[in-house]
Formats: C-alpha cells, sequence, structure tokens
C-alpha cells in the first residue's frame, strides 16, 4: 500500500516532533511570556528595557510554533502548495526552515557556549556529561522584576553560566569532590546546589558530538542554518532589486543608456568575482553586512541579462505600447506590464542564485572572510574540523553534509520551478 504523504503532514509532524521533545523549553518560554506580560501592565518603563533580540526571537518561535499548525490545519483545503506530495527537496527545505524559525526552542545550548574544556573538548557524538549545579551568587528578592530576571536569566542561553560544572563524575563526602578527565577537585557543599540530601547532577548530551572549544556542533548548526539563510535571503534581494531596476533600465531606454550598463556587465561577467570579493572585504571588514552586500553585488548580472532581454522584446509589443501610451508610469510600466510575464525566468534565476549565494558563504568563512567569529556558519565550522578530521571526524562530517543537503535542495528546487513554468522543458 503507497501512502502518500502531504507537505501539510509533515510541516504538523515536525512541528509536534519539535513541540513534544522539547517541552519543557516551551513552557519555560510561555512562563516568561506571562512574566513579561504583566509587568508591562504594572511597570511599562522596565518592561519596555528589557526587550532585546534574543527575548523576541524567544517569544516569537514560542508563538509560531502554535500559529503555524494551526494555520495550516485551518488553510490546508484552500492552499494548493502545502497539499502537494512531500519529496526530499520539500522535506529538506522545510527542516533547515524549522531549524530557522525554531532555533532557540531546537537548541537549548547557545552556541558559543564552553566551559570546562578538559570535559566537554571533542567529545563524539550522542556523548553525556554530568553537570553539577552550583548556588547562585545572586540573590533575588520576591517580586515581580526579580522573579522576571531569575526567569530570564535560565531561559535565555548565555555563552558563558559560572553556575554549572561538566564533571566526569563526583564523590559526596565532607566535602564535594569531582573529577575532570583524571583530575581531582574538591568543593565546599555550601557552593552547591541539594536536592533530597544529594547534590543536584543532571546529564547533558551532545547529540553531535562537540568541537575543540567544548561548543555543541547541534546547536551551532542550527543557529549556523539562520546565517546561510539569513545572508541569503538579503543578498538574492539586492541581486534582484540591481538586476531588475537596470535591466528595466537598460532594455527600455536602450542607445548610449544600454550600450554602457551592458558593457559595464560584461566587464563584472568576464571579471573574476573572487578578486573583487576580497578586494572589498578588505576595505570593509568580514562582518555580516559587508558579506551580504558583496555576495548580493555579485550576482546581479545574469538577471540583468534575463530582464534587458525580455524588455527589449515586450516594449515593441501592442499591449506595451498601448499601456505606455495611456500615461502608465515607468514603474507601474515595469511591475504590471513585464514583471507578470518575466516573472517565470526571474524566480528560476533567483532560486539558482540563493544556492550559489550560500555556497559562497560557506567559501568566504572556510577563507576567514565570512560573518567573522560574532555568528557560527557552516564554512567556519568547516575549516576548523579540517585540524581534526583524523580525531574528530564529526566536527566537518556533520556541517559538510547539511551543506550538501542544502545545495542539493535548492538545485532541485530550481529544477522543478523551472520545469513548473516551462512544462515543455525538462531539465
Amino acid at each position: 500500500m503507497k501512502i502518500n504523504i502531504k507537505i501539510w503532514h509533515f510541516i504538523l509532524s515536525l512541528c509536534l516532533i519539535i513541540f513534544i521533545i522539547q517541552i519543557r523549553e516551551y513552557v519555560d518560554s510561555v512562563i516568561l511570556f506571562i512574566s513579561w506580560i504583566k509587568l508591562f501592565f504594572s511597570n511599562f518603563s522596565f518592561a519596555i528595557g528589557q526587550i532585546n533580540f534574543q527575548l523576541v526571537d524567544r517569544f516569537l518561535s514560542t508563538l509560531l510554533i502554535i500559529l503555524i499548525p494551526f494555520y495550516i490545519y485551518k488553510k490546508e483545503s484552500q492552499n494548493t502548495l502545502i497539499n502537494n506530495k512531500l519529496n526530499f527537496t520539500s522535506a529538506t527545505i522545510i527542516v533547515l526552515l524549522s531549524f530557522f524559525i525554531f532555533a532557540p526552542i531546537i537548541a537549548v545550548t547557545n552556541p558559543d557556549f564552553q566551559k570546562n574544556l578538559n570535559v566537554t573538548k571533542l567529545l563524539p557524538p550522542l556523548s553525556k556529561v554530568k553537570v553539577l549545579y552550583l548556588k547562585e551568587e545572586t540573590s533575588y528578592e520576591n517580586n515581580e522584576i526579580n522573579d522576571f530576571l531569575k526567569l530570564k536569566d535560565e531561559v535565555i542561553k548565555k555563552s558563558f553560566d559560572k553556575s554549572i560544572i561538566f564533571i566526569d563524575s563526583l564523590r559526596n563526602g565532607q566535602t564535594i569532590t569531582y573529577y575532570q578527565n583524571g583530575r581531582t577537585y574538591n568543593i565546599e557543599k555550601d557552593q552547591v546546589q541539594f536536592s533530597l540530601g544529594q547534590p543536584v547532577v543532571e546529564s547533558k548530551t551532545f547529540l553531535l558530538g562537540s568541537d575543540e572549544f567544548g561548543r555543541d556542533i547541534f546547536s551551532r548548526l542550527v543557529y549556523g542554518t539562520r546565517i546561510s539563510l539569513f545572508v541569503g535571503l538579503c543578498a538574492v534581494a539586492i541581486s534582484l532589486i540591481l538586476g531588475l531596476s537596470l535591466g528595466f533600465i537598460a532594455g527600455f531606454f536602450s542607445g548610449p543608456l544600454d550600450v554602457l550598463l551592458n558593457r559595464f556587465t560584461d566587464m563584472l561577467l568576464a571579471f573574476p568575482m573572487i578578486f573583487l570579493i576580497i578586494l572589498i572585504l578588505a576595505l570593509f571588514g568580514n562582518n555580516l553586512m559587508a558579506v551580504i552586500f558583496v555576495l548580493g553585488f555579485s550576482g546581479w548580472m545574469s538577471l540583468f541579462k534575463i530582464v534587458r532581454s525580455e524588455v527589449i522584446s515586450i516594449k515593441n509589443k501592442e499591449y506595451f505600447i498601448t499601456s505606455k501610451m495611456l500615461g502608465l508610469s515607468k514603474s507601474n510600466l515595469l511591475i504590471k506590464e513585464i514583471l507578470p510575464v518575466i516573472a517565470a525566468s526571474v524566480i528560476v534565476n533567483l532560486v539558482f542564485q540563493y544556492g550559489n549565494v550560500i555556497l559562497a558563504e560557506a567559501a568566504l568563512s572556510f577563507l576567514g572572510l565570512g560573518t567573522g567569529s560574532s555568528y557560527p556558519s557552516w564554512g567556519q565550522m568547516i575549516e576548523a574540523g579540517q585540524v581534526y578530521l583524523t580525531s574528530a571526524w564529526w566536527m566537518i562530517v556533520f556541517p559538510g553534509l547539511i551543506l550538501f543537503l542544502t545545495l542539493f535542495a535548492a538545485y532541485n528546487f530550481g529544477r522543478e520551478s523551472s520545469e513548473f513554468f516551462n512544462p515543455r522543458i525538462k531539465v
């Protein structure tokens, strides 16, 4: 019996799996949100002052993991896209988007968190270490503001936490003795949290192992997905604006302006873009905005050629001449008369361009010219893993695999888009 799984089935199942596995994280987020709402009414200025990217990101993820399944369930019969049959490409794209949207809930560890390297360094996949909890030095008074701050410290994951120690094992005597990689350490009992007469110790699993700094590779892969997808989206948007506007100007006005823009584009196409990229990054630094700008600027030329040739063929058509005689502005001519005709070619070009940008960002990060050390990146992880290829294969295999799957899905999506818009053409 053949099972016909649709896209909306997979989305709902994935949201349910994330919700069940990370139910504790979700409940903590809901409690934090309710606590913040109470402060919003009782102490408005303090509540507004607490807003930052991490808090908003957490709240949005908490809200969307409920709203998205609800919306899909309500609109399932009306949306033809999510009623399509699930395939490898769509499944990969949905998983990547879930990483992008639900990263704070899926990755329960800050991607830059590192501590006790003698215990956490270069752990293989599915490794478990024990976590000893210490008493907090900060004392919170029993009021709404301090309750919120305490809960926020617990829910919003930090890159360092002095209230925990990673250990191999411990012994409870007159003092607490714990062991780290064969070394023995002692700590007074009054510094350790106790429950039912025993030190509070939990187990932490490194699902995909850890890197040379003891950072959780799974969390870095999840947040690295955000960087790759965000850089790709912004860079493609820049390429779309430049290629569409310059292609329309060149095709619509013709004459010397067309010749100038066309020759300038040919020059950029003939010039090795890697040198231009390195030059721009050397001048402005390898930060996130510089990478987005340079990748967006280096990818508009092919779209320019497509739009220019289409505009040249369209502008002599009767319907276009009539629209121009009716007094439509140039922007309206582009949006209402040209875009609907060239939309298929533009979309297919942008889909392939998106995959190229993700690969280029990974390559720049591999060369040390990417988004810098402030953000986890697949290319950066691959570069770090090559040093430990024989002793820690997971450092390079997992980021390399997710990069390959992303590029493969982007190529397949572009091919399927081309076949959808051009049924007679099989790519």
